[in-house]
């Protein structure tokens, strides 16, 4: 209850802010494929947010709606309250279903910017799914990296901190995320379509 209270007042507050827009030189990705980015995802890392503090244990669930959007699950753990916290939200294309750029709401009309400027697969496990996701929002107060492991390699850390410090985000802010309650699944794509 508390993220769905907390993800209601920050899309709130992008809506009052130009939510839509991206941060300056962040480009979403072409030729992107919504199959190979549905199943489980884990935040790796973040920058702060008040929808989002305190929490550990990140995930983010993508499915198929019958509309044609994305069902989003997200669920972290509270140290403070020692509870499990979850909210559902839909994801919606902006232009095209081939570029990364996706509005997403956790509460009715409001939406916030959603731009994945990077995905890709790990060299030692070419799957079909991403297995990497640098994700957007409209400004640089907003970013995340998902990955489908709770953990990634120091290469990859490494890159996403100078590729976002390119970019204007401040790198010294990044959150990294505790995973140790979560344990990976089968990244398989979820097939499930959701009302």
């Amino acid at each position: 209850m508390r993220l769905r209270i907390l993800l209601s007042c920050f899309l709130a507050t992008l809506l009052l802010t130009g939510c839509l827009g991206s941060p300056e030189g962040v480009i979403a990705i072409n030729d992107f494929d919504k199959q190979r980015y549905l199943g489980r995802w884990y935040e790796v890392a973040r920058l702060d947010h008040s929808f989002e503090r305190g929490l550990s244990n990140v995930t983010a669930d993508y499915s198929l709606r019958k509309d044609g959007g994305l069902k989003v699950i997200n669920r972290g753990y509270s140290l403070e309250e020692g509870a499990w916290s979850e909210a559902e939200g839909k994801a919606y294309f902006i232009d095209d279903e081939q570029q990364g750029h996706l509005k997403v709401s956790f509460f009715g009309p409001f939406y916030g910017s959603y731009i994945i400027f990077e995905a890709g697969s790990f060299p030692e496990n070419q799957s079909f799914d991403y297995q990497y996701s640098f994700v957007a929002g409209n400004s640089t107060d907003y970013l995340w990296l998902l990955a489908r492991t709770p953990t990634i390699s120091p290469l990859l850390r490494e890159h996403f901190i100078q590729r976002v410090a390119e970019l204007g985000f401040n790198p010294e802010a990044l959150i990294f995320v505790d995973q140790d309650l979560n344990t990976p699944l089968d990244a398989t794509p979820a097939t499930k379509v959701s009302p």
